[in-house]
């Protein structure tokens, strides 16, 4: 028989999680999205700017690429998809079920300087990385300083 570390303040911080999770569902209708944070769940993301474009990744492990939408209008790009539940295993034979399923939804405001034409989305083990170059003009530019002999 194995020996196990008690922990007494495991199962506390397991308990409110839970709770604050069963809180947050139960008034979201009454408060919308903005009064109480985040949806459901949201893919966390990065992102991040180089000389040549703005780069976001996202996390989206166990969605299909063809659920995901990505569209930019404006200077706006908006982020949708929906994780789907195995259509193989019935709801009531899950023993435990810690992973979100459903629809997600994010929206973030893009630089002037991203052209959106040129946006390019790659998947590649549960990331989503979106490349948006900056347009010309507004790349930096060096500028060489001549020096002129007195």
């Amino acid at each position: 028989m194995a020996i196990v570390r008690w922990e007494p303040f495991r199962d506390l911080v397991a308990t409110q999680d839970r709770f604050n999770r069963l809180f947050n569902e139960a008034f979201s209708g009454f408060f919308g999205d903005e009064g109480m944070g985040t949806p459901a769940w949201a893919p966390p993301v990065d992102i991040y700017e180089t000389d040549e474009s703005v780069i976001l990744t996202a996390e989206v492990p166990g969605v299909d690429p063809k659920d995901v939408d990505v569209r930019i209008e404006g200077n706006t790009l908006y982020l949708s998809g929906e994780r789907k539940l195995d259509s193989g295993i019935k709801e009531e034979n899950y023993r435990r079920m810690e992973r979100v399923y459903g629809p997600f939804s994010r929206t973030f405001t893009l630089p002037a300087s991203v052209n959106p034409d040129k946006v390019n989305a790659e998947y590649s083990n549960g990331l989503l990385t979106l490349t948006m170059p900056k347009r010309e003009e507004a790349k930096p530019k060096t500028i060489k300083i001549l020096a002129s002999k007195n």
